[in-house]
């Protein structure tokens, strides 16, 4: 039997069924002995469910459109999928406390899925007048570059309608954001009521308390479907290469004019990314935070080439471009393919 995996809680998947039944399942044995394979949130898989059994068993895992992934925090070189098959990334920041630097991060992941991304300034009602909103939303679309930008305040629920529009009838979202930023409240928005626990907000710093303990897929009036997840504190990357590379189109965009190919951007001759930094066309922080991004992609993949020859396995072939044809695919895939509903079948695989 099919069905979709809907919510995620202390490691048992709950499994929407083809039939609409909700089940609560384990892993197959075979499924993840001998290598590290979940279902994650959003996931197509194959249940059976045992006579007798209190508890169904996946499978199965269906091959996913597209993957939010990070480095998993618990390990030095292996992956953490976090949601899957959806068709947009929503990114939360609190518009009276943005952090620009994270915002970075956040884009350079959520660009790497390959799915259409929107940043949402929660909280607008915290904010100290209209000049600071404006304020703040001009520095983030200054970084988010041709990534839209909204702003949502709970005192206005007309606000979120903007939102609602992008998830339209048979998409799904994911909404990221580290604790207390409103994501719950911005569902509870969508949703038109009350339907998660949202926590309270310190007068000191507008800052909430972690409320969401499960990965869950919510359904959204008019079709649409949101995948709440709890705050998310690390986002170190994993396969970031694409998502740096449209996440900082303008640098990558200058360093198809620098002299050599494998220019750095550090102290090479013909180094046009240096040069238009030096002419005040990209922000001297922006580089950095460029540069740094990019350091550390180089160091996971290092750990990787690592942990492939530690386990026997060839090196990986995959050479660094100067500028990617990867970010240009993942520029052009933002737009997204649908992730079908429950209804919508993929291959499997074995």
């Amino acid at each position: 039997m099919r069905g979709q995996v809907v919510k995620l809680d202390r490691g048992y998947p709950l499994v929407r069924c083809e039939t609409g039944d909700l089940v609560r399942c384990e892993h197959a044995t075979a499924l993840v002995k001998g290598a590290y394979s979940r279902a994650v949130i959003g996931d197509f898989v194959d249940v059976s469910i045992p006579e007798g059994h209190d508890k169904g068993i996946i499978e199965d895992i269906e091959p996913r459109s597209r993957e939010f992934v990070r480095k998993d925090p618990t390990e030095r070189a292996l992956p953490q999928v976090l949601a899957a098959n959806f068709d947009r990334v929503l990114v939360a920041q609190p518009l009276a406390d943005v952090n620009l630097k994270r915002l970075e991060r956040e884009l350079v992941l959520a660009h790497e899925t390959g799915a259409a991304v929107t940043v949402v300034l929660t909280k607008a009602d915290l904010a100290e007048s209209e000049r600071q909103v404006d304020a703040v939303r001009d520095a983030v679309a200054a970084i988010a570059g041709d990534v839209g930008v909204l702003v949502v305040s709970s005192a206005d629920p007309e606000s979120v309608e903007a939102v609602r529009e992008l998830i339209c009838a048979d998409t799904t979202a994911v909404l990221i954001g580290k604790s207390g930023v409103g994501k719950s409240s911005l569902v509870n928005l969508l949703v038109g009521e009350e339907l998660l626990e949202t926590g309270d907000v310190r007068e000191g710093d507008g800052k909430g308390r972690h409320t969401t303990v499960s990965r869950e897929i919510v359904d959204l009036p008019g079709g649409g479907r949101i995948v709440d997840m709890p705050g998310v504190r690390g986002l170190g990357l994993w396969d970031a290469e694409a998502g740096i590379g449209a996440a900082f189109p303008d640098i990558e965009d200058a360093a198809t004019r620098c002299r050599f190919r494998d220019c750095r951007h550090e102290d090479e001759p013909g180094c046009a990314v240096r040069a238009a930094v030096e002419a005040g066309e990209i922000a001297p922080e922006r580089f950095a935070s460029y540069q740094d991004l990019r350091r550390e992609a180089r160091e996971v993949e290092a750990r990787r080439e690592e942990a492939r020859r530690a386990r026997g396995e060839k090196a990986s072939t995959r050479r660094p471009s100067r500028t990617s044809s990867n970010a240009r695919s993942a520029r052009a895939g933002r737009g997204g393919s649908r992730s079908g509903g429950a209804h919508g079948r993929g291959r499997k695989s074995r």
